[in-house]
């Protein structure tokens, strides 16, 4: 029992060393990498009032989001789950700008289960938001920052899924579907249910042709799914078609920007669905399930915060993308750690500062300890000779 105490809860962990810095490393170089793209970084709070972070997310963010009482005030907070509505918060009431505003961010977030995205429950959120602008170049903007957000950690064989949820959307609501039909055919997409599907517009009263058109969605994946779209949905409302021509609209300049990233379409997957309002797009890497970093466009949420602005944006874990990466071992490969003995001597001690100024990691022996130098972690030592100190190899 008294083993259990140190025990951390199930999905939560830890980082050590060394891959504590290779992770610190990491976010720095990425940090690097969205300043020189324009983007701003923020740093939100890891708890609010309860209503604002789930302001225009939906039911999903909630069963996510820990919960505890503002012994203040009384009212409802909420431990952040996901970061993107804290970044909408801040562009609608505290920046006001007009103009497109670009901002980024790295921080942990809390979740009250996994849900498979991140097998840890307190994920290393990163990822950027560009606010303001509607039209397809701030999704690609997006989008290909997410790439080079993947190439940058080592991660080269990915491929990226792209759909619109505005076709589902715009099909339930030629269909006539209520919220709860929306949402139980919803469910049924999501597991690709074929025989479900049919009952459920059988139970429905879906008429045709939206009820063939609701249940094509299942099988409209591939890469050719936008050409199979234009026929099978060929008779869908206006707005259908306008979201289909968007999707493909982005899906050239990606092409075009990306050429050697495979584009794979699924109009049936709707992920974040409660929230996002069009593109939506996933990376992944054979042998995993789960996409690696994922994004899309979310311009409902400006206007639950009182401010309507357009807004588009993605995240990933840090963590899981430093373990899938080659970035964190080539950096390793660079560390040093020098030893420096035990001495009161002027010359070491001047000699210990001037290596720290240049960057450099140095170790100081302490009287009576146990333990050599390499096993304190460092593979060069200072060593004496005549008057001077010096690094060598150990």
């Amino acid at each position: 029992m008294d083993n259990e105490r140190w025990l951390l809860p199930e999905g939560v962990d830890e980082v050590l060393p060394p891959q504590a810095w290779n992770l610190e490393n990491l976010r720095r170089d990425l940090l690097n990498l969205y300043r020189s793209w324009g983007y701003e970084l923020v740093i939100p709070p890891f708890i609010e009032f309860l209503d604002s972070l789930l302001t225009g997310a939906g039911s999903d963010l909630d069963l996510k989001t820990f919960k505890l009482t503002d012994q203040i005030t009384g009212r409802l907070m909420g431990v952040r789950a996901d970061m993107t509505p804290q970044a909408a918060r801040m562009d609608a009431h505290q920046l006001r700008r007009d103009v497109p505003t670009r901002l980024c961010y790295l921080g942990t977030v809390l979740h009250t289960r996994s849900d498979g995205f991140a097998s840890s429950r307190n994920p290393l959120q990163i990822g950027a938001e560009l606010f303001g602008h509607a039209g397809a170049e701030s999704d690609v903007e997006i989008l290909c920052l997410m790439m080079e957000t993947l190439k940058r950690t080592g991660i080269d064989d990915i491929y990226l899924d792209l759909g619109h949820v505005g076709i589902y959307r715009g099909l339930a609501r030629q269909a006539g579907l209520d919220e709860a039909g929306e949402q139980a055919l919803f469910d049924a997409l999501q597991r690709k249910a074929m025989p479900e599907i049919h009952a459920l517009l059988k139970e429905l009263a879906v008429a045709e042709p939206a009820a063939s058109m609701l249940a094509s969605l299942a099988e409209l994946n591939g890469d050719d799914a936008i050409e199979r779209a234009k026929e099978l949905l060929a008779q869908a409302d206006q707005e259908v078609q306008d979201a289909l021509s968007y999707l493909e609209q982005v899906a050239q300049m990606v092409q075009q920007r990306l050429p050697n990233v495979p584009l794979h379409f699924d109009l049936g997957e709707l992920r974040c669905y409660h929230y996002q309002t069009g593109v939506v797009f996933a990376a992944f890497v054979p042998g995993r399930g789960q996409e690696i970093a994922r994004g899309g466009r979310y311009d409902a949420i400006g206007k639950m915060f009182g401010r309507a602005r357009p807004a588009t944006g993605f995240s990933a874990d840090l963590k899981a993308l430093l373990q899938l990466g080659g970035w964190a071992i080539q950096q390793s490969d660079e560390d040093e750690r020098i030893y420096a003995p035990w001495s009161d001597d002027p010359a070491l001690l001047q000699a210990i500062e001037n290596l720290r100024v240049q960057g450099k990691s140095v170790v100081c022996a302490l009287p009576g300890q146990t333990g050599s130098a390499v096993e304190m972690g460092c593979n060069k030592t200072l060593k004496q000779q005549e008057s001077t100190w010096i690094v060598s190899s150990i």
